[in-house]
């Protein structure tokens, strides 16, 4: 039972869970103005994980066939035997049940918005077969976390949009940012196999100078989400060494030299959430003394 749960933690990566939590807790803790009610938190907190666990354990489930072909992921649970497709299935509506089922205990609001935002956890996963903004699509199911959390707590959409969207915004343009580097592995196996992506319609080097684009305006947002969440020195500080860690993780990977990929994806990234998440808690206890929006 142990090593059956350990191979199903090991194919959805969940200690990339990493990547969205941060700024679902961001939300979190700015709509309730400090700590949050203990069953609001693990409720929200099951959500998110389930949430993930269902779009992972779905993505894995449609593409085994593709994932079996490609040499560099061939060795991934289902097509290496080591799961079958119909227990990754089955974790798949568990997950997603189990996901549905926090929100509606939230409030009717978030129950209501979960199967549209289950939709896009899901549907990511076919877009790569028809269009080459499967990575827009992806950066938009983990952007919806921090808009997602604030209605969990508010119950009501104000303030979704503004300031909240402008976080939502900077999850989505770095998310599709750092997608597209990690898709320039694929862009040949892609290409030849009738499958989109950036990498692949554009080539590597502009594919690159996409995503260094897109996580232009993940600064950017950010900047505009501290105005908006007035929010101050502390989380500024928080946003500015998140630019670094971005523009170290584009200085990582070259158009002729993807071996640091890895790096560049699964650890800086993991940097960035974190460092803002608790840049935002520094700020809203030691300036904003724990008030929220």
């Amino acid at each position: 039972m142990i090593k059956r749960i350990a191979q199903v933690l090991s194919m959805v990566k969940f200690s990339h869970s990493i990547f969205a939590l941060p700024f679902a807790l961001q939300a979190t803790w700015l709509a309730a103005g400090g700590l949050p009610d203990l069953r609001n938190l693990i409720l929200i907190l099951v959500a998110a994980v389930a949430a993930r666990t269902a779009a992972m354990a779905f993505n894995r489930y449609a593409d085994r066939d593709i994932d079996g072909d490609n040499p560099r992921t061939a060795n991934r649970e289902i097509p290496s035997g080591v799961l079958s497709a119909s227990f990754v299935l089955m974790v798949v509506i568990i997950s997603s049940s189990l996901f549905v089922a926090a929100a509606w205990l939230l409030n009717p609001l978030a129950g209501r918005w979960a199967f549209p935002v289950l939709a896009v956890l899901l549907g990511y996963s076919l877009v790569k077969r028809f269009s080459f903004l499967a990575h827009m699509v992806l950066g938009l199911a983990l952007a919806l976390a921090p808009m997602a959390a604030w209605i969990a707590i508010r119950g009501h959409m104000q303030g979704v949009l503004h300031p909240i969207g402008w976080l939502a915004l900077a999850v989505w343009t770095w998310v599709a940012g750092f997608d597209v580097i990690y898709s320039c592995q694929d862009a040949e196996y892609d290409r030849e196999h009738g499958l989109h992506s950036i990498p692949a319609r554009f080539g590597v080097p502009r594919a690159l100078l996409i995503s260094r684009c897109l996580h232009v305006c993940t600064v950017l947002c950010l900047v505009v989400f501290t105005w908006g969440a007035n929010l101050h020195w502390i989380y500024g500080i928080a946003v500015g060494l998140s630019a670094c860690l971005l523009a170290w993780e584009q200085s990582l990977v070259k158009a002729d030299d993807l071996s640091r990929v890895n790096l560049a994806f699964f650890t800086i990234n993991g940097w960035i959430g974190v460092t803002l998440f608790v840049g935002l808690l520094l700020d809203m206890y030691l300036v904003s003394g724990g008030v929220g929006i």
